[in-house]
């Protein structure tokens, strides 16, 4: 199969397609499918954020306004949800039991109605447990990958817990495409810490970064300045990665 650079309708994003419309078969109803879709892209997000907006600095919400500030820089945010370390329980924004005005749930809105329509349970259920796969993060990543709007998140810690919020309005650097050196950087940095199904979380990331590839059985080149031949392998019922050739690489 060959991606052929479908449409982009997200604003301001030109030449870079939904992370969802993958020539590998993806089942949106299944939660580790969309985390795998999802993770390339925020991750690259996070880190970069990381580096030109947050730089470490204090953070401060302000609800009534709806901005996050990072010390005198402030960004209008969106409250995704809360985790509460006493009872080690998520709850969705959109159950909004803090009466928040509904401009500062519309992610968590939107989040849901996908939830919905795709029947992806952990995006419908207000209030469930935390654990190594549900958590403020893992949660955030998700609402923030598959919005057709350009986020990041980030989790603010108090004594009764966190607070997960989406903010926008950064710098566009922040979601600059990667070269095959940084976009290999990304791929082992996500796959060494946490389980994917490949095939998606790769195709998905080239997807979002907007480099053309082709599909060669289980072969994906990816058009780079210089072309990036991912090689996968099936590893009981899942696929990984099992090597780059043609871009000088670590080791897999």
């Amino acid at each position: 199969m060959k991606f052929e650079g479908r449409e982009d309708k997200t604003p301001g994003r030109p030449g870079r397609v939904s992370i969802f419309d993958t020539d590998y078969p993806m089942d949106k109803s299944s939660w580790f499918h969309v985390y795998s879709a999802c993770l390339g892209k925020v991750m690259t997000i996070q880190n970069a954020c990381a580096e030109l907006v947050v730089r470490k600095r204090n953070w401060n919400v302000d609800f009534e306004k709806g901005t996050l500030s990072f010390e005198n820089d402030s960004y209008p945010v969106q409250f995704l949800g809360s985790e509460s370390s006493s009872s080690q329980t998520w709850m969705w924004g959109w159950n909004n039991i803090n009466g928040f005005d509904e401009r500062l749930i519309c992610l968590a809105e939107e989040t849901r109605r996908k939830g919905e329509a795709w029947n992806l349970e952990p995006l419908t259920t207000d209030t469930f447990y935390l654990d190594d796969t549900f958590n403020g993060h893992n949660l955030s990543i998700v609402a923030c990958g598959i919005s057709n709007e350009e986020y990041c998140y980030y989790r603010g810690p108090h004594n009764q817990g966190a607070v997960l919020m989406a903010f926008s309005g950064v710098p566009e650097a922040v979601f600059a495409p990667l070269d095959s050196q940084k976009f290999i950087s990304g791929v082992l940095e996500c796959i060494k810490k946490v389980s994917v199904e490949h095939k998606i979380f790769t195709e998905s990331f080239l997807m979002w970064n907007g480099t053309k590839y082709d599909w060669e059985g289980n072969k994906l080149i990816a058009h780079f300045a210089e072309d990036l031949v991912i090689s996968f392998e099936k590893e009981a019922d899942l696929w990984r990665i099992a090597s780059f050739e043609g871009v000088v690489s670590p080791c897999v």
